[in-house]
């Protein structure tokens, strides 16, 4: 049986990556492609529904899958867990799945699972994130995601050490940890995270140099595991047995 899948924001950068890894996807086939300010109506017939538009478009693409009763993958940005909770009651009502993936890179995954582990051990953490000037959200979803595991992590500790927050040259405040965000020519995407402690610093840093290549695996298995999906899945460490636990990654 063959999944139909209709991509919206499926015009741009990672909808055209998306659109590629459905039409070579054995089993899946690309219904429609919607551009972020197509007729969202559009979806209707779809067994699946992949979500690369923009912030402000996004939360529309949601509430439509959800009340035609589709399952969707939502590889937009700006989905924090305050906005995730606010549809988790109508998927919950629909039946419905929704699964959130704030990157599809494996690399991207490991890195922020790397930092929630090692947030215990350290007071300090802070998140430098870098991507191309076009992005229009910061901070990215990643460093969203990162920041919020980083305090899950340290529930038992309380949040970071992070002086002089009020100053806004020291960041964005996400779960208690400084953002710096950087949009920029020549990039990308790139995060890194410092953590410091008492005569010592640790630095978790990930690069992704080529899209397509970085985030197709990623991509294919976000699609295999969304079609039978159920309730609100956060993260593509769900379905990774990568040793480590992230706090969360089902929520």
């Amino acid at each position: 049986m063959t999944t139909r899948v209709a991509i919206v924001g499926g015009t741009g950068k990672l909808g055209g990556v998306i659109r590629g890894v459905v039409e070579a996807e054995p089993g899946f086939d690309v219904h429609a492609t919607l551009s972020s300010r197509d007729d969202i109506g559009r979806i209707a017939g779809a067994d699946l529904v992949v979500d690369a538009s923009t912030p402000s478009v996004s939360v529309d693409v949601v509430r439509a899958a959800i009340e035609r009763g589709i399952n969707i993958v939502v590889g937009t940005s700006g989905w924090s867990t305050e906005r995730i909770a606010l549809v988790r009651p109508l998927v919950e009502a629909a039946g419905t799945g929704v699964v959130f993936i704030p990157n599809f890179s494996l690399g991207s995954v490991l890195g922020t699972a790397l930092a929630a582990a090692a947030a215990p051990f350290f007071a300090s953490a802070e998140i430098i994130e870098a991507h191309r000037e076009t992005k229009v959200d910061s901070p990215s979803g990643t460093a969203v995601r990162t920041a919020e595991l980083i305090a899950a992590a340290r529930a038992a500790q309380g949040p970071v050490l992070a002086p002089h927050v009020d100053q806004r040259a020291r960041g964005q405040q996400v779960a208690s940890v400084p953002v710096h965000s950087l949009r920029r020519p020549g990039v990308i995407a790139r995060q890194e995270v410092i953590l410091s402690g008492a005569g010592e610093s640790l630095s978790i840093v990930h690069d992704t140099v080529e899209p397509a290549a970085a985030y197709a695996p990623g991509i294919r298995l976000a699609l295999q595991h969304a079609v039978g999906a159920r309730g609100v899945i956060v993260g593509l460490d769900s379905f990774l047995d990568i040793g480590i636990r992230t706090p969360g990654a089902d929520a």
